[in-house]
C-alpha cells in the first residue's frame, strides 16, 4: 500500500546508484514556502509550483499565490542523503511505499514545470483515472501530453503526479490537442472524477 511515511530507506534499483531523483516531501499546511526557502538554502534543488488565486478580503478581491499541491514540496536529491531535509521545521516525511520514499518520474515534474512556465492559467485539479490522453501540437505547450477535459466555457489539459494522485489543469485551445493513439480519432470526455480530497498517501 502506498504511504507517505517511513522510518528507514531501503535502496532499490532506481536509487542504488546514488543518482539524484525527484521526491515529494510532505509538509504541514501553510509551511510550503518556508520549507522551500530553507531547503534551497541548504543546497537542495526544490520545486514548489504556485498559482494565482483570487480571494475575497472583507469588501475587496485580492490575488494571492498558493501551492498547486497543498502540503507538498518536490525535491531532487539522493534519498540516502535526505536527513537535512527531515530536520526542517514543518517537514513531516517523504511520500513513499511502505517505509521507503518513492521517486517521481522526471517527465511528470517536467510537465508541471512546463505548465507553470507557459504563463497560462493553472489551478489544482482532482486526479483523473479516465479520459482521453492527448498531445498538444500547437501553442506554448506544444509536445506536452496529458488528459483533455472540457467545461461549458473552455478546455483544459490535465497533467498529473501519479505518486500523489494529484493533478493540475492548464487552460488550452481545443485545436491544440490531438489524440496520442491515432486509432482513437475522437476525444473522449472523462466519465467521472476522483474527489479533490482523495490521495494516495494513506
Amino acid at each position: 500500500m502506498l504511504k507517505d511515511g517511513f522510518e528507514s530507506f531501503v535502496p532499490d534499483e532506481k536509487s542504488s546508484d546514488g543518482a539524484a531523483q525527484w521526491f515529494a516531501l510532505r509538509v504541514k499546511s501553510r509551511y510550503e514556502k518556508i520549507v522551500s526557502t530553507i531547503a534551497q538554502n541548504k543546497g537542495f534543488e526544490q520545486f514548489l509550483p504556485l498559482y494565482q488565486c483570487r480571494r475575497r478580503w472583507s469588501d475587496r478581491l485580492k490575488s494571492v499565490e498558493l501551492p498547486l499541491f497543498p502540503g507538498y514540496l518536490f525535491c531532487r536529491l539522493d534519498a540516502q542523503h535526505r536527513l537535512p531535509l527531515l530536520t526542517i521545521p514543518g517537514v513531516l516525511h517523504f511520500v513513499g511505499i511502505g517505509k521507503a520514499p518513492f521517486p517521481i518520474e522526471d517527465a511528470e515534474i517536467a510537465a508541471i514545470q512546463a505548465a507553470i512556465q507557459s504563463g497560462l492559467s493553472t489551478e489544482p485539479w482532482p486526479f483523473l483515472e479516465l479520459g482521453q490522453r492527448v498531445r498538444l501540437n500547437a501553442g506554448p505547450l506544444a509536445g506536452l501530453e496529458g488528459i483533455l477535459i472540457g467545461t461549458s466555457k473552455q478546455d483544459r489539459l490535465v497533467v498529473s503526479v501519479n505518486l500523489l494522485k494529484r493533478s493540475v489543469a492548464v487552460t488550452i485551445e481545443r485545436d491544440w490537442a490531438v489524440p496520442v493513439e491515432l486509432n482513437e480519432p475522437r476525444i473522449v470526455m472523462p466519465a467521472r472524477r476522483t474527489p479533490a480530497g482523495s490521495s494516495a498517501d494513506l
